[in-house]
């Protein structure tokens, strides 16, 4: 769709640019979303100086002829094997005024001016872990769409799922949890890999494996370990799993159950009672935190990924024009 083609006059365009991809969406002056477009490469594929030509590849059609369009880019665009380092801001950090530590990397196009927004950092100390996030701060900005002074709890599942509390529109701490990346790891790299396959939430052998397990690691964290192997165990010696790939199936819900299990022992201890938990990312994977949750009796809500970062980016390209 060109420039012409647009419905309305270009305003400015969106884009959450990540290691393995990017996606972009033409906005209008009313923050509509007008066309959207993908590629492929992210920044594990670029070097900086094809980040340009590949941002063009997917908008230039979008581009009028004269003047010039601001960009919005958050992700790993921004980090130090990307375009251009944007640094991490300190946290505390006021998501409303991400777009502070934007950097503006050099172009050849006049129609371009681009803004990488910054991630979020939390140096160690005896409360905080060091830890560091870029693209989800963009997402937890989208929650001041409609609330420009939320607080409260905050999840974004995915490989490295973070948690980040939130004091009227602030980050106040922040922590990532390696969950999903050690699922795969257990999965397909340990002894399990003989018993686990695909599981299915929607049937229930696969679900209740997994809320039991989810019970089982949150209040006993200390026998992790001893349960993975329990996996296995189960695999060769239980007469009550069913046989071929629904057994595997049970037997991979129950691992899922354990490391999120795991993952909320950590993360939700300090939850105050009645406090609930707000889950930004896609509908599978927030259905199974919001499962897990629920099991544990922690209410959540659940705000589309795709969503939250359009919201976010708006955020900060409203705060460039004041």
């Amino acid at each position: 769709m060109g420039a012409s083609e647009l419905t309305r006059p270009l305003a400015w365009i969106a884009v959450d640019w990540g290691s393995s991809n990017l996606r972009a969406w033409a906005m209008d002056a009313q923050h509509h979303v007008m066309a959207s477009a993908s590629s492929p490469r992210g920044m594990l594929s670029l070097t900086p100086a094809e980040y340009e030509a590949e941002l063009l590849g997917i908008v230039d059609d979008w581009l009028p002829d004269s003047g010039q369009t601001p960009v919005m880019v958050c992700g790993m665009a921004g980090a130090r094997q990307g375009w251009q380092e944007a640094a991490y801001l300190a946290t505390p950090t006021r998501l409303d005024q991400l777009s502070r530590g934007a950097v503006m990397p050099p172009l050849a196009d006049p129609r371009l001016r681009v803004y990488l927004l910054p991630g979020l950092s939390q140096t160690g100390s005896t409360n905080h872990d060091y830890d560091v996030m870029r693209g989800e701060e963009t997402q937890l900005a989208g929650l001041l769409a409609d609330t420009s002074r939320f607080s409260g709890l905050v999840c974004l599942p995915g490989t490295h799922a973070k948690w980040a509390r939130l004091t009227d529109g602030a980050v106040t701490e922040f922590a990532t949890y390696l969950t999903g990346e050690l699922y795969q790891l257990l999965a397909h790299q340990s002894v399990l890999k003989h018993s686990v396959g695909q599981d299915d939430l929607q049937h229930d052998g696969c679900r209740q494996a997994f809320t039991q397990a989810v019970k089982a690691t949150y209040q006993a964290p200390e026998r992790f370990s001893q349960r993975l192997f329990g996996v296995r165990a189960q695999d060769l010696l239980a007469n009550t799993l069913p046989s071929g790939d629904a057994r595997s199936a049970v037997l991979a819900a129950h691992l899922s159950g354990l490391t999120i299990g795991l993952e909320l022992a950590g993360a939700c201890h300090e939850l105050t009672p009645g406090e609930n938990v707000t889950l930004i990312g896609n509908e599978a994977l927030s259905h199974r935190y919001a499962l897990a949750l629920e099991t544990l009796g922690i209410d959540t809500q659940r705000v589309d990924g795709d969503t939250a970062v359009l919201a976010g980016l708006t955020l900060a390209y409203q705060s460039t024009r004041q």
